[in-house]
């Protein structure tokens, strides 16, 4: 699978952009610092997706159709109902490819933060108790542990459909930092 590093410079100047990666690696966090020095909205799938109760918006297809269609914008790559669309229409995919051991500190991390201070989430949700873990398969803790591997049978599947969208694999926050200063600082100087 040719992919690019954190070092390596991007073909072009990148427009319409997904991050990838498993629950808890820092796809919203990457996203919007990307979204940021590419002079790019951001649009948080999650929020989209998330109604009330945690239940799932049905307005949430339409909503990416319309979103990806404009000519710039920065995304996680996630949902299986849009993630071919969202395919599709990217011009650069980010690999954020942590090891499970920092996926899943960052996630439980995350998620007892957000429990222990009742954050509020996407239209008022919030973490639901600890204790769910234990009986919730799809609780995100689960989940992250669960799909951990599955991020790389999706790029490969996506380099394999579309073999000219550069893929840049960064494999630590470090790496991301690097490439953020470096590859993505001169892509975004150059002119749109």
């Amino acid at each position: 699978m040719p992919l690019l590093g954190f070092a390596d410079p991007l073909p072009a100047r990148p427009r319409r952009v997904v991050v990838a990666g498993t629950s808890g690696a820092g796809k919203t966090t990457l996203a919007r610092r990307l979204a940021q020095a590419l002079d790019l909205p951001h649009v948080e799938l999650d929020g989209l997706f998330h109604g009330p109760s945690w239940t799932a918006r049905p307005t949430f297809v339409a909503d990416v159709q319309r979103f990806s269609a404009q000519p710039g914008w920065v995304t996680e790559w996630q949902y299986d109902t849009v993630r071919p669309l969202l395919a599709q229409r990217c011009d650069l995919v980010v690999w954020l490819d942590l090891p499970r051991r920092t996926v899943m500190r960052q996630v439980s991390t995350r998620t007892l933060s957000r429990w222990v201070r009742s954050e509020r989430l996407w239209h008022g949700n919030r973490e639901p108790a600890l204790w769910r873990v234990l009986g919730d398969a799809d609780h995100v803790l689960r989940w992250a542990w669960r799909t951990h591997g599955s991020t790389r049978e999706r790029v490969e599947q996506l380099v394999a459909t579309r073999p000219a969208v550069p893929v840049v694999r960064l494999r630590s926050h470090r790496e991301a930092d690097r490439w953020l200063a470096g590859p993505v600082a001169r892509a975004s100087a150059r002119s749109v």
